[in-house]
């Protein structure tokens, strides 16, 4: 077998990709990754925090992986050690965070769902994640979100409600994951993870992602010219297209 191409490099989003929605990866699938790494570098690129990445890829994710981008990547990891930390209060300023935030529950107060929880609102390092449903469903109410979202397009309508009331604020606003959007200063997607994985001189970076379409969280590094994107539909879709570009003989 040849040995690692220290000229590639496969970033991953997580949820949805090497991971059921929210839920833990499965061995098949870490035992996949642990194989690839064989063959080349492996990062993961997660629209989550740093905790909720380490809940769903085991508590030694930044052991595991010499790439680790959290918060859409604005949080940043290398070979286990903090590299950079973005921070949205800083740049937006109070007045701004507090006025889009009184808007979006303004605006979730309006919405009937078949449920509503706790944490419509969460205020990360480089992001505020805004969740309809609340973050504290069950996975039970979690996935009856997705189907109701699905059919009524709930995210989709908020996205439009925050771009109308927000022209010129510089935010960007974008679906991830199954019950929630991302809130954060334009250019502050997953494509700032590049600049990382550029810096140490990849010639070849690959993405894997569930969300790609123009809205969802994984577009603009997917289809970012820098990247050799590719969408996927599950954790098992991942692994099949892996297998059929690094493990099939040629």
């Amino acid at each position: 077998m040849a040995g690692l191409d220290t000229s590639t490099i496969v970033l991953f989003d997580v949820d949805g990709t090497l991971t059921a929605p929210r839920l833990k990866i499965e061995p098949k699938m870490e035992e996949f990754l642990q194989l690839l790494k064989t063959k080349v570098t492996v990062g993961l690129v997660g629209g989550s925090d740093l905790a909720k990445i380490k809940q769903q890829m085991g508590e030694d994710v930044l052991e595991r992986f010499t790439y680790v981008f959290s918060e859409n990547g604005l949080v940043s990891h290398v070979n286990g050690d903090l590299v950079e930390k973005m921070s949205i209060s800083k740049h937006l300023g109070e007045e701004t965070i507090q006025k889009f935030i009184n808007f979006a529950l303004k605006k979730m107060s309006e919405i009937t769902l078949p449920c509503k929880r706790g944490t419509f609102i969460e205020f990360r390092n480089g992001l505020i994640n805004v969740c309809p449903v609340g973050r504290s469903c069950s996975q039970a109410e979690r996935d009856q979100f997705g189907e109701y979202d699905a059919q009524h397009h709930v995210r989709e309508k908020l996205v439009q409600d925050f771009k109308q009331e927000f022209p010129d604020a510089g935010l960007s606003f974008v679906i991830g994951g199954q019950i929630s959007m991302d809130v954060f200063p334009s250019g502050w997607d997953k494509t700032y993870s590049l600049k990382s994985v550029q810096k140490a001189g990849y010639q070849k970076i690959y993405f894997f992602g569930d969300k790609t379409a123009p809205g969802g969280n994984d577009h603009e590094i997917f289809a970012d010219p820098r990247t050799i994107g590719h969408t996927v539909t599950s954790p098992d879709d991942t692994m099949q297209q892996l297998k059929d570009i690094f493990f099939t003989q040629g």
